[in-house]
């Protein structure tokens, strides 16, 4: 029937689903390369009300709380440099949120920010 809408299936098309299956990917790669580094993967996308967590890896006394950054290429800037300040203070809180929640308090925290530019992956090991 002409004019006749159809339901929202509830996937938005264009440049929205590009860009989370994009970060999806990174996700899936930074989290491979912990993986293969020996780190357990122990959450992905830990959600509280201040924010998200990309990655949460632990290996001995270590917990490692990751930003992945994934960019096709560099027009907009490299990947690293999306790891604002204010993002960094924001990843610091939402990190102290989790250790108190999981009482963790035995291990290490660690920032790392997994840059992804177009193939090549970029580990920075205690980024800030």
């Amino acid at each position: 029937m002409p004019g006749r809408r159809r339901p929202f299936s509830g996937v938005t098309p264009g440049p929205v689903n590009h860009r989370i299956a994009l970060g999806r990917s990174g996700e899936d790669r930074a989290a491979a390369w912990y993986a293969r580094h020996g780190y357990q993967i122990v959450e992905r996308n830990w959600r509280s009300r201040a924010g998200e967590i990309d990655l949460v890896c632990a290996r001995d006394e270590v917990l490692v709380f990751c930003e992945v950054k994934t960019r096709c290429s560099d027009r907009l800037g490299a990947p690293v440099e999306a790891v604002t300040r204010v993002k960094q203070l924001r990843l610091r809180r939402l990190a102290a949120e989790y250790i108190f929640l999981h009482t963790c308090g035995r291990h290490q925290p660690r920032f790392d920010v997994a840059a992804i530019l177009g193939r090549r992956l970029t580990v920075i090991e205690g980024a800030f």
